[in-house]
C-alpha cells in the first residue's frame, strides 16, 4: 500500500487491547481478530486488580497539567491508560509504520472499511486518527475523503477510545509526553498543547461501542449521589476550560 504522504510501502497492525480475566468479551476478541483487515495482536490490558498503590504513585500525578482535571482517576483509569500505552509501545517496538488500536468493546459496522481505507491512505507517522462512535459529534475542517469517509481536524478533539490509527511518530511521542499523567487517557489526547499532536477524526468512524452487551464497562464505577452531582456540575467547566486553553494555545 502506498499512503498518501509518503513514498513506501507502509506496514500498520492492529491491537486489540483485552483484560485476560473478561472471558466475556473473548468472543468479541476473536470476532476483531478475524474481520479487520489486517494482522492483529491482543495486548494483554494492565489489570487494575494487581496493581499497587506504588504503582499507582509512580504514574498517577494529581494537578500535573493545566487546565487541573477536577477528579481523582480511580484505579481502572489508571489501568486503562497503562494499557493503551502498552499498545502504543507495541508500535514502536515493532517499528510499525502505524497501528490500529482497538477496545475489545468494539464492533465493526458496514462504514468501517471505507474509514480504514481513508485513514490509512492518509495517515503519516505523526498522524493519531480516531475512529469515534459518536461521529456527529465532530466538526472541524476537511482534511482529506475518499470512498464516504472524511478525516476532519476535529475542533475540539472528541472523547473515546475506541478505535485510532497511530503513526510511529505519534506513538513515541505519546510514550514521552505520558510518563507520568494526572487524567484519563482521552481526555489527555485533547490537550494538543501538552502531547504535541493534532489528533483527526475518521467519519463516519464504522465502530461501535458495545460493553453494555459484553458485560457494562470494565472503568466506570458506580457512585454515590452527591458524586454524581458533582460531576455534573464540574464536568462542563472543565470542558469549557479545556476549549479555551485549546484556542489561546492556537491562536
Amino acid at each position: 500500500m502506498i499512503g498518501a504522504r509518503g513514498e513506501h510501502s507502509t506496514v500498520i497492525k492492529a491491537f486489540i487491547i483485552h483484560l485476560a480475566r473478561s472471558t466475556d468479551r473473548q468472543q468479541q476478541v476473536d470476532l476483531l481478530s478475524q474481520t479487520l483487515p489486517v494482522s492483529t495482536d491482543v495486548v494483554d490490558a494492565v489489570d487494575a486488580r494487581k496493581l499497587t498503590d506504588e504503582d499507582v504513585r509512580r504514574v498517577y500525578k494529581a494537578g500535573l497539567h493545566a487546565p487541573r482535571y477536577p477528579f481523582d482517576l480511580n484505579i481502572r483509569e489508571v489501568a486503562c491508560f497503562l494499557s493503551h500505552r502498552k499498545a502504543w509501545q507495541a508500535i514502536v517496538d515493532q517499528n510499525l509504520t502505524a497501528g490500529l488500536v482497538l477496545e475489545d468493546d468494539v464492533a465493526l459496522t458496514p462504514e468501517f472499511a471505507a474509514a480504514y481505507s481513508a485513514a490509512a491512505r492518509f495517515a503519516g507517522p505523526t498522524d493519531f486518527i480516531r475512529f469515534p462512535f459518536r461521529p456527529h459529534r465532530e466538526q472541524g475542517p476537511e482534511v482529506f475523503a475518499a470512498d464516504n469517509a472524511r478525516i476532519l481536524r476535529a475542533k475540539p478533539v472528541g472523547l473515546g477510545m475506541v478505535t485510532q490509527l497511530i503513526g510511529y511518530e505519534a506513538a513515541k511521542q505519546l510514550l514521552a509526553v505520558t510518563e507520568t499523567f494526572d487524567r484519563p487517557v482521552d481526555t489527555m489526547l485533547q490537550m494538543n498543547w501538552i502531547t504535541g499532536l493534532s489528533p483527526l477524526a475518521v467519519v463516519p468512524g464504522g465502530v461501535r461501542e458495545v460493553s453494555s452487551q459484553l458485560g457494562g464497562s470494565t472503568i466506570q464505577q458506580k457512585k454515590p449521589l452527591l458524586e454524581k452531582l458533582r460531576r455534573e456540575i464540574l464536568r462542563p467547566i472543565y470542558r469549557m476550560r479545556v476549549n479555551a486553553y485549546s484556542r489561546g494555545k492556537e491562536g
